[in-house]
């Protein structure tokens, strides 16, 4: 059945206990608030061509309208601050943060809207929409799989996804490198992003 809900069999009847119980496609339909405490927006780089870095966000805000019935009138309003870029590394965040990458005191947000959503089949989704850094605005297509729907211990209806996808930087003007002397530039172009979302239904 899909996003939104799933069938009853034996199977998932003896599913582990701490898996989400999803309720039917129409009890989930409605708007969610992105809960930033259970939820993350990473990315992982290339570097110097032999390993990979890893950062995320520590400061965003999100909203979701979840259409159980109709999947393809969903939608995602995502805000994320990029001063609060984080990499495990003062020196680096900072050079982030600089005029070479972000220019985060001239352009402090990077934001997506979503334009468009459909279903693949099973738990997986599509939301396409435009991604905006440095004033730049492209599209953006993330491949998402919806993990369940469930009750937290204080009476919170949630729901979970996870979500990746994979951009080029130097469209969005992100194109400082460095030459190596052994070959290749020290930051690739291709950026992987990975998300966690938790997302709590508003009353």
């Amino acid at each position: 059945m899909g996003i939104l809900g799933r069938k009853n069999t034996d199977e998932t009847a003896t599913a582990a206990a701490d898996t989400a119980v999803t309720p039917e496609p129409a009890a989930l339909t409605g708007d969610y608030t992105i809960d930033p405490a259970h939820s993350t927006f990473g990315f992982v780089a290339r570097h110097a061509m032999v390993t990979n870095v890893k950062g995320k966000f520590n400061d965003f805000t999100g909203s979701l309208h979840l259409d159980g019935t109709e999947p393809s009138k969903s939608s995602a309003t995502i805000d994320i601050t990029m001063e609060s870029i984080d990499t495990g590394s003062a020196d680096r965040d900072g050079h982030l943060k600089s005029a070479d990458f972000f220019k985060t005191d001239e352009f402090p947000t990077m934001t997506f809207r979503s334009t468009s959503a459909e279903a693949l089949g099973g738990d997986d989704y599509r939301i396409t929409g435009d991604l905006t850094i440095l004033g730049v605005t492209k599209p953006l297509s993330i491949d998402l799989e919806f993990n369940g729907a469930a009750k937290d211990p204080f009476g919170n209806e949630r729901v979970g996804f996870e979500g990746k996808a994979e951009i080029l930087r130097s469209a969005w003007g992100l194109t400082w490198n460095a030459a190596l002397e052994t070959g290749g530039v020290l930051v690739s172009d291709k950026i992987k992003l990975n998300f966690d979302i938790s997302a709590i239904k508003n009353a």
